[in-house]
């Protein structure tokens, strides 16, 4: 199993990372992406990428902090795309839940790193959380299909994530496609096709059920592809091996 979305570099995971590590491995998990969205967690994912084989980073910077990037960082990310365990930039994009970051900061930024992104040639990893349509209206503006990238933990409208999939990114969920009451998100896992599906944790949040609640961690992504599984009426080793393909195409990981 890939999980293609995961914050072990979150503080949540430093009394037992390598027991979170462990745990992975044990239930089978071939690859996990490991996400940085500010300079501390950047340098957590690239440590983490250095030390694990298994264990890749993206590097970029989260939209509800783009009032704290400078163009110092930008030029840092753009010097980390050529780190061999980069593949990927973000998560970037654009968060209308939390007001640190003033709207016009957050597109600004967002347009920023699609534009390197572009340039280094790396997909790019998506936020959005309240912001769908200037989400979309920018991803196309900006010609964000040229690189392609990840609708990361989904929740929009099918019609939604076809527009996505037109501009060559794939749609991710995690442990709210799970959730009893996720109507939309079940509705998009069952009737996307499966070479545009990829699995996530995101963790150390939004745990599946029946562990809502509990620090999450990349080894309950098991529950994320049994769910959606279930919901396209497939054997889940058929899920884990297209998921598993698709993220290594994306990420451009050969192993």
């Amino acid at each position: 199993m890939f999980d293609t979305h995961a914050h072990l570099n979150a503080i949540q995971f430093e009394e037992d990372l390598e027991d979170v590590i462990q745990r992975a491995l044990d239930e089978g998990i071939s690859h996990i992406v490991v996400v940085g969205f500010d300079q501390p967690t950047i340098k957590g994912a690239l440590k983490l990428a250095d030390t694990y084989d298994f264990i890749y980073a993206a590097v970029g910077w989260h939209p509800v902090d783009a009032v704290d990037m400078t163009p110092e960082d930008l030029q840092w990310i753009e010097e980390l795309a050529d780190h061999p365990k980069v593949v990927a930039i973000g998560e970037m994009g654009l968060d209308y839940h939390w007001d640190k970051s003033p709207k016009d900061v957050q597109k600004r930024v967002f347009r920023q790193q699609i534009q390197l992104a572009k340039k280094v040639k790396l997909p790019i990893i998506i936020h959005n959380r309240e912001a769908t349509q200037d989400v979309v209206d920018i991803l196309r503006e900006e010609g964000a299909e040229e690189v392609g990238g990840i609708m990361h933990c989904f929740s929009g409208s099918l019609e939604v994530a076809k527009e996505c999939m037109d501009m060559n990114f794939y749609i991710s969920f995690g442990g709210p496609v799970t959730f009893k009451n996720a109507k939309k998100p079940k509705e998009v896992a069952k009737e996307i096709p499966i070479d545009r599906l990829l699995i996530e944790t995101d963790c150390p949040y939004l745990s599946p059920h029946p562990l809502r609640g509990k620090r999450n961690e990349p080894s309950y992504v098991k529950y994320v592809a049994e769910a959606i599984a279930e919901l396209r009426e497939i054997p889940l080793e058929d899920l884990v091996k297209k998921t598993t393909e698709n993220a290594k195409r994306l990420y451009q990981i050969s192993d």
